[in-house]
């Protein structure tokens, strides 16, 4: 499989041996599919701009002393074309490419557009780990049942998500509908902090991460910081999550549980402002790093 080089990879890899596709542990993926935005659409152009945005992120993590390209290497692959493909044809599309990268064995990061995304990489990775969980940050608990008469709306994914029987832990949560609050009260899988008790409850974190299994993924809907420090998504909501809270939130489920994948969706650029899709990339290169701390 051909990867990007330098001018078109994540970080701008300009040795061959850290981004090419048969050397590389990690393997980033683009799926810039909008097909059910419901507020300010753009979310297609996000992968890209994080991507781009990368190549002002150092190579040098301060945190983790390290420069975490160098364990394994990172490949970037060509944005899968979805063309003619929507709602079930999209989801079945991406099952099929990210089960080829899981088959290959490698550990798939994924750039999506909406967050209906999520639902192909979480079936894919189900395959391959059956004691997955799912951790989410979003400002949206995205439960409904159907949205707009779409089961497979950005606001239903997780819904589809809790039909796979996986357990689902949430963080951020600040805008839902009574259906979806409804569902939480009752059901066993989902365990939700929502935002307003972030700052309240100290074991938040803690009961969140007792409640995954030992394999997880993680999708990370951009919508789920705070305003202030991601601006550029679809449908901003206020008191969200800032940057060292969700840090903590990945270091002590990288130290506790196996990472299997990741993704970050739901980035809508705005021109004149490179803040989010930056964000964006730091968030996506420091994860990598806690994951390759607690599994080398």
């Amino acid at each position: 499989m051909k990867a990007l080089g330098p001018e078109s990879n994540f970080l701008g890899i300009e040795e061959p041996a850290l981004y090419e596709y048969e050397n590389a542990r990690f393997v980033i993926q683009s799926a810039p599919y909008e097909f059910t935005s419901s507020y300010l659409s753009g979310s297609d152009k996000g992968p890209a701009a994080i991507v781009e945005a990368s190549h002002y992120v150092e190579f040098y993590d301060e945190e983790l002393d390290q420069e975490t390209f160098r364990l394994g290497g990172i490949a970037t692959l060509p944005a899968l074309n979805f063309t003619g493909k929507t709602d079930k044809a999209a989801v079945d599309y991406i099952v099929s490419e990210t089960a080829k990268l899981l088959d290959d064995d490698k550990f798939v990061i994924s750039l999506g557009a909406e967050h209906t995304v999520t639902f192909g990489f979480v079936q894919a990775h189900l395959k391959k780990y059956p004691n997955l969980s799912v951790l989410q940050i979003d400002a949206h608990s995205d439960l409904r049942e159907v949205y707009q008469g779409n089961p497979y709306s950005h606001a239903s994914v997780m819904a589809r998500v809790n039909d796979l029987g996986v357990r689902i832990s949430q963080a951020g949560i600040r805008a839902q509908c009574k259906e979806e609050a409804d569902l939480i009260k009752i059901s066993p899988n989902i365990r939700t902090a929502y935002a307003h008790q972030v700052r309240r409850n100290p074991h938040w974190i803690k009961e969140l991460v007792d409640h995954l299994s030992d394999e997880v993924y993680i999708t990370i809907d951009a919508d789920g910081f705070d305003p202030s420090i991601m601006p550029a998504v679809g449908t901003a909501e206020p008191n969200g999550l800032f940057w060292e809270e969700t840090m903590e939130l990945f270091r002590t489920c990288a130290a506790q549980k196996k990472i299997v994948g990741f993704d970050i969706v739901e980035c809508a650029p705005a021109e004149g402002s490179i803040l989010s899709e930056f964000t964006l990339a730091k968030v996506l290169y420091r994860l990598l790093g806690y994951i390759t701390k607690n599994t080398p």
